[in-house]
């Protein structure tokens, strides 16, 4: 099954974990907890995990987030989590990857698999798309 929602950030606070040893690369790395708010055939919020080595004037950088939602799939009621990554050069999107975390999911949405994706449209709005299965 597909679905299909909007998505806000309503918090992103970045924390001082630092990876050990240090090394200094030409990107840094930073750690942050995000909560967003979803709407549409998705919809609920997520507790997010992200971490990223991003240039903040270039828009250059990769990202990894592992997200846990709670809310509903089609009016289905439970939770899961799920991870996706990406890379930009500032002005595209690439290495696009999205899974969820199997063994994850809880109510019913117990035995969902799948995998899915992020966008931005031109306007700002935040897209996500679940392409996913339960069993």
């Amino acid at each position: 099954m597909r679905a299909n929602g909007t998505f806000g950030v309503k918090a992103f606070v970045p924390t001082e974990l630092k990876p050990e040893p240090a090394v200094t690369t030409g990107l840094p790395v930073g750690v942050a907890t995000m909560e967003k708010h979803f709407e549409g055939e998705i919809a609920g919020r997520s507790a997010t995990l992200f971490t990223a080595a991003y240039d903040q004037q270039s828009g250059v950088g990769t990202y990894v987030a592992m997200e846990s939602f709670e809310g509903s799939l089609h009016g289905r009621s439970g939770a899961f989590n799920f991870v996706h990554s990406a890379t930009t050069s500032g002005s595209d999107r690439t290495a696009e990857f999205f899974t969820i975390v199997p063994s994850s999911g809880t109510g019913d949405l117990a035995g969902i698999s799948g995998t899915g994706g992020l966008g931005v449209d031109a306007d700002g709005t935040h897209r996500i798309r679940l392409d996913y299965e339960l069993g």
